[in-house]
């Protein structure tokens, strides 16, 4: 079985994909930002907060898995792919400068989740040299200027991101400065799903700014 075949069988609903910040969520909190987003329509949600120690992750991260129970929705952790089995996450999703895939899957295992961020053409020549069944999805972007992220690659655009989908064999998920007019052009350009986290964390009403996210997607 192919890598690609393996993956798959891992069916993985990218549509709607949150990916937390402590400071952005405030008092209301993470978990109590994602128990609301859930509710709303969040598909996936990656924990990331660099400023947080190990053990401040491990709590939080373990929180999350408390408030995900009884769901279908996976929890993977940014970067620290060490805290994975601590927190009980089903996977990581991992930058360039990070740990390599094969290392990361040498900490991981055969059975977890793994994305991979990329925002060149390059970098899917690259994954694609990896072996099989090793990445799940690929996370672009940015897509357009963003403010989260303060050392963020340039924005690749609307046709970059297009660009990257086309070539690469695994769903791509757009991250960078969506918002939900965007939405409907990013699908069209081949996006398997939108990531975003200030369109979320920090928003007045989460659960309405979670659902017009979802439903720009569905619609």
């Amino acid at each position: 079985m192919s890598g690609l075949e393996a993956s798959a069988l891992r069916a993985l609903d990218l549509s709607v994909y949150f990916v937390t910040d402590t400071r952005l969520c405030g008092a209301f909190g993470v978990a109590a930002t994602v128990a609301a987003a859930i509710d709303a329509g969040v598909t996936m949600v990656q924990l990331r907060d660099p400023d947080a120690t190990d053990a401040e992750l491990v709590t939080l991260g373990r929180s999350l898995i408390t408030v995900l129970a009884g769901t279908s929705i996976p929890l993977l952790v940014n970067d620290r792919v060490h805290l994975v089995e601590p927190i009980g996450a089903q996977g990581a999703h991992i930058g360039q400068s990070d740990l390599s895939v094969i290392a990361a899957l040498q900490l991981l295992g055969p059975h977890a989740l793994l994305g991979l961020s990329a925002q060149t053409l390059d970098h899917v020549t690259d994954a694609r040299a990896t072996p099989p069944r090793t990445i799940d999805y690929l996370g672009v972007g940015p897509v357009w200027h963003q403010k989260t992220k303060p050392n963020a690659a340039a924005p690749c655009g609307l046709d970059g991101f297009a660009h990257i989908a086309a070539a690469s064999p695994w769903p791509c998920v757009a991250i960078g400065g969506i918002n939900t007019e965007r939405i409907p052009a990013l699908r069209s350009a081949g996006a398997a799903g939108v990531a975003v986290v200030s369109a979320i964390c920090g928003q007045l009403d989460v659960a309405h700014a979670t659902g017009l996210i979802s439903a720009a997607w569905q619609s």
